[in-house]
């Protein structure tokens, strides 16, 4: 597992340097969504992009970006030298704007979820699919090191055959947030089941059932769903997601851990400073060495613009987009 991870910890170190003497020009269209800021960060300390600008008119939401150039959308969209869009819009909002940005003929970076709707989402990657237009969704734990290590050791069949899955994503939810939520009927599944979700049929494919509990269980007068699980099933192994909205110092307790017939891997934390537990039936329980700190989305945006640089494909494809789309869904009803 060590050569595991440090062969794509290089992977990613790679395609951050570039071949390519000019850099990917970007645009950000929208700054709502709370990881719009670390987004901005990571593109403009990347050699691999030029930041166009963004587009906000909120001055409260623009004012985290205030180093950054403001443009206007007609610009954004019109403007030829830019070939990234990265759109970071409330998940309402997700399929129309990034439409615009398939439409103007770019490569779009998609906040997730993408709605809470199949067919949209369906046409507009069926759009992109035509028009050879790269689309990429903001899953935040794709590119995490420790994850993929796990992954990377469950495929090799280092863990023996796979029976059950367990991960847990929760959070301390500000009040003021949770109107915005509820708008949603899988509530906190919607919010942050979904990340869990991408790496789970990354590994398993798509789930023969799921099965969920989307419960209110705080005291407060709205309607979302800030306790919930979901289990998706498959023919020899169950996979159980669990998202809650209410947990004092949630990130340290953020988990995901592979049970196989000769071994386990538990990653907890999930970010920051990873770590990596394993256990086998040889030799015993230990630690899997210390993981390299990576910030979220570094990985992202160094496999986009490699894809846009060598006019080939990104490491998740349109089916695997659709897929966690479709499974986020079935968790969500």
């Amino acid at each position: 597992m060590r050569m595991a991870r440090r062969d794509f910890l290089g992977s990613i170190l790679a395609a951050a340097a570039g071949a390519a003497a000019k850099p990917v020009r970007v645009a950000m269209l929208g700054a709502q969504h709370s990881h719009a800021a670390d987004k901005l960060r990571v593109l403009s300390g990347s050699a691999d992009y030029d930041v166009a600008g963004v587009c906000e008119p909120d001055p409260a939401a623009r004012q985290p970006l205030s180093g950054v150039r403001s443009i206007g959308e007609a610009e954004l969209l019109g403007d030829k030298s830019t070939e990234l869009v990265v759109v970071e819009c409330h998940p309402w909002e997700a399929i129309a704007w990034g439409r615009k940005v398939i439409a103007a003929g770019k490569h779009l970076h998609l906040e997730k979820p993408p709605g809470d709707k199949m067919e949209p989402f369906r046409e507009l990657l069926e759009e992109a699919r035509q028009k050879k237009l790269l689309v990429q969704l903001g899953y935040v734990l794709r590119f995490n090191l420790g994850i993929q290590s796990a992954l990377e050791a469950a495929r090799r069949g280092e863990l023996g055959e796979v029976f059950q899955l367990r991960a847990a994503m929760h959070t301390d939810i500000a009040p003021n947030r949770r109107a915005e939520l509820a708008r949603y009927p899988g509530g906190m599944m919607f919010e942050l089941g979904g990340h869990l979700i991408d790496r789970v049929v990354d590994l398993l494919g798509r789930p023969r059932q799921v099965r969920s509990w989307l419960r209110h269980d705080s005291g407060l007068p709205d309607k979302l769903a800030d306790n919930c699980l979901a289990v998706l099933e498959y023919d020899r192994c169950l996979a159980v997601i669990s998202s809650a909205a209410r947990q004092a110092g949630a990130s340290q307790h953020r988990y995901l851990e592979i049970l196989g017939t000769d071994g386990s891997i538990l990653v907890q934390p999930l970010e920051p400073g990873v770590k990596v537990r394993i256990t086998t039936r040889k030799g015993g329980t230990s630690e899997g060495g210390a993981i390299p700190p990576v910030p979220r989305f570094v990985g992202d945006f160094a496999d986009l613009a490699r894809a846009i640089r060598a006019g080939q494909p990104l490491k998740y494809s349109y089916e695997h987009e659709l897929l966690v789309q479709e499974t986020l869904l079935r968790a969500c009803s």
